[in-house]
């Protein structure tokens, strides 16, 4: 048989053969730099330091979502304490209800046995088995009083058990919203947390020349908040002078020529009463000095701002709520200008912290996390406004 020529055209090669050194180490080496490229493509780019002046906003920043995360906390807290004493409260009512139906269902357990030992005998052969026709009758009515007396135990059981189901189904629905309560308090709790670690972790990071001029920092912020403040209650005083001048030019002209007494108590001025209830929250402020501050506490080894002011408002003999929310409602408002020891100054747009002032522009506070209970300047933050509590 003929060998058949091959139809197939032979291969150009040019320039350097597929398997020599060279070409194996260059595919490998453009392999390489084809996979760096890819990761560096994909890797996040590395973030600049951030400066000192955005180091102190992100923390102020956190630490007032903190304070308000805090107030959030206590509220809810405040709501689930109420609501865990309400389940109790039903819990006795479903112990009692279960009481009135064992008690009714003993009842009807005794009719049930009397009817056992009678047995199931009809009228004809009662009659049969009567002594006499007059004993019979006196049977039969007896046995009419005990079927009467049969239903209302019936009664009473069914009514009983109505009442227990009621009770129960109410008892279970305080159960869920309590049990939904306490798992948003729980994460109303992490939120803080995460806040303050937070904020934690950027002051770490900080060397001592950067935490120096973070001090400088705050020192100028607190110059700034003194200006406006000071500012602000130049213009409050300026607005009074204004409202009591034009209230004597309404008023007519004093006649009889008596020397007149000022019986007016200007908003800077308090009797005696409030002076010794503020001796007495002052005292017990002072004696809280050096104790840290922890979100949620009220003391008596620990505080958050308005854990403090309540419980030395309470050593006066004034109860004032558990938040700087309902707190700031309490008492009668004041201006910067007309402060008193003992007064509670507010700060921030959000009302999320509060202080007790002690007089010369100073308060006692339990400042944030990682911070003692001190005085300070009323004018390291910005104030909402002030209250005399009572």
């Amino acid at each position: 048989m003929p060998t058949l020529a091959s139809h197939r055209k032979s291969r150009t090669r040019t320039g350097v053969r597929a398997n020599t050194p060279a070409v194996g180490f260059t595919t490998a080496a453009l392999a390489s730099v084809t996979l760096l490229s890819t990761q560096s493509a994909t890797a996040a780019p590395t973030e600049p330091k951030p400066s000192v002046e955005e180091v102190q906003k992100k923390v102020d920043d956190l630490y007032r979502q903190a304070g308000t995360a805090t107030q959030q906390y206590n509220k809810a807290k405040e709501a689930t304490d109420t609501q865990r004493k309400s389940v109790e409260r039903v819990l006795d009512d479903v112990a009692k209800s279960a009481d009135n139906v064992n008690e009714a269902r003993r009842s009807l357990g005794t009719y049930a046995a009397a009817q056992y030992r009678a047995g199931a005998v009809g009228p004809t052969a009662a009659l049969m088995f009567a002594d006499s026709p007059e004993s019979y009758f006196e049977q039969t009515q007896l046995m009419d009083r005990l079927t009467d007396r049969q239903q209302e135990a019936v009664e009473d059981f069914q009514k009983e058990q109505r009442s227990a189901a009621k009770q129960r189904a109410k008892a279970t629905k305080s159960l869920e919203t309590l049990t939904e309560s306490q798992d948003s308090l729980k994460a109303g709790k992490q939120k803080v947390q995460n806040k303050l670690a937070a904020a934690r972790s950027l002051l770490s990071e900080l060397t001592a020349e950067e935490k120096a001029r973070l001090a400088a920092l705050e020192l100028k912020k607190e110059q700034e908040a003194r200006r406006k403040a000071e500012a602000k209650a130049k213009e409050e005083a300026a607005e009074r002078k204004r409202q009591e001048e034009a209230r004597e030019k309404e008023q007519p002209p004093a006649t009889g020529g008596g020397t007149g007494t000022d019986t007016g108590t200007g908003s800077g001025t308090t009797d005696g009463t409030y002076a010794a209830k503020a001796e007495k929250v002052l005292a017990f402020a002072r004696d809280q000095i050096g104790k840290p501050y922890v979100w949620g506490a009220t003391g008596p080894s620990s505080y958050d701002c308005s854990g403090l002011t309540a419980a030395a408002w309470k050593a006066a003999g004034v109860q004032l709520p558990r938040t700087t929310w309902d707190q700031v409602k309490v008492g009668k408002r004041v201006a910067t200008a007309d402060l008193l020891p003992g007064d509670l100054v507010f700060f921030y747009d959000d009302i999320s912290h509060v202080g007790i002032y002690k007089g010369d522009g100073k308060m006692i506070h339990a400042p944030k996390p990682g911070a003692n209970v001190r005085e300070e300047s009323i004018y390291y933050m910005p104030i909402y406004g002030s209250v005399r509590p009572a």
